[in-house]
């Protein structure tokens, strides 16, 4: 697969990997998609009714070999680099939804961290957000 795909979709990549890294999607993941497409100012001009598609043809390239490589690539080359930060953060948010990250979810952002050359302070700092957002009594 190597067609380009819309900032939008590679966003939408980033968030369905990151819910099925763990090989568990869970329903607290796919709202928090939802709710993210639904009110994130980076998918103000998306139509909605396209998610679905968008996740399913994710679904698919992450079945084949080199599946997370290609999608991670996919998500570098098609996604402008103003919004490397945003894939990141909404990768997180999507991994804090459940209120539990997994290894697997945790190696993910690092990959995805490393592709998009982002700083550890950036995304600490990203990662400390999502926590104080999520933290409950």
């Amino acid at each position: 697969m190597n067609q380009p795909i819309s900032h939008h979709d590679a966003l939408i990549y980033v968030m369905v990997t990151m819910s099925a890294v763990d090989r568990t999607m869970t329903d607290a993941e796919l709202q928090r998609i939802g709710e993210i497409v639904r009110t994130t100012p980076v998918f103000r001009d998306y139509q909605e009714h396209k998610l679905v598609g968008s996740s399913e043809i994710c679904a698919e390239i992450l079945q084949e070999n080199d599946g997370l490589e290609t999608v991670l690539e996919l998500v570098r080359t098609c996604l402008p680099a103003h919004l490397y930060e945003t894939a990141y953060a909404l990768g997180v948010e999507v991994a804090a939804a459940d209120l539990h990250v997994e290894p697997e979810e945790l190696r993910l952002l690092a990959m995805l961290r490393d592709r998009l050359n982002l700083d550890k302070l950036t995304t600490a700092a990203i990662e400390r957000g999502a926590r104080a957002r999520y933290r409950t009594l």
